[in-house]
C-alpha cells in the first residue's frame, strides 16, 4: 500500500458499517392519558376492575411507556392499587389471583367421627 492510498482511503471497498442514510428512526405515537383525557374520571382504589387495566398478568404495576398515564396520575394509581391490594381487592402476585371456591356435597365415603370409650 503505498502513501497515497494511505491517505484518501481508496485501497480496500467499503464494506459497511456506519449509518445508514436511507432508513427513517422508528418513532412510537405519543400516549395521552385516559385521566387527563377524560377529567370526570376518578381513580379510587374501591373500584378493581378499573385498576386491573393497569396491572400487568404478573401482578406488577405497568409502567407509564406502557399505559400511557402521565407521572401525576402514575402516581395516584400506583396508590389506589397498593391500597386495593392491602384490602384484598387486587392480588399480590399471579399466584392470589382470586378464584371462587367449589361448594362440596358430603359424601358418603367419609366415615363420621365417633367416640371412642374405654
Amino acid at each position: 500500500m503505498t502513501t497515497r492510498e494511505r491517505t484518501t482511503g481508496t485501497a480496500r471497498p467499503h464494506m459497511g458499517g456506519g449509518m445508514r442514510t436511507n432508513r427513517t428512526r422508528y418513532v412510537p405515537k405519543r400516549k395521552v392519558c385516559f385521566f387527563c383525557a377524560n377529567k370526570n374520571e376518578v381513580i379510587d382504589y374501591k373500584n378493581p376492575e378499573k385498576l386491573r387495566s393497569y396491572v400487568s398478568d404478573r401482578a406488577k404495576i405497568d409502567p407509564r411507556r406502557r399505559t400511557g398515564t402521565c407521572a401525576k396520575h402514575q402516581r395516584a394509581l400506583a396508590t389506589a392499587i397498593k391500597r386495593a391490594r392491602q384490602l384484598a381487592l387486587l392480588p399480590f402476585t399471579s399466584d392470589h389471583s382470586f378464584t371462587a371456591p367449589v361448594a362440596r356435597a358430603p359424601s358418603a365415603s367419609v366415615p363420621s367421627q365417633q367416640t371412642l370409650t374405654p
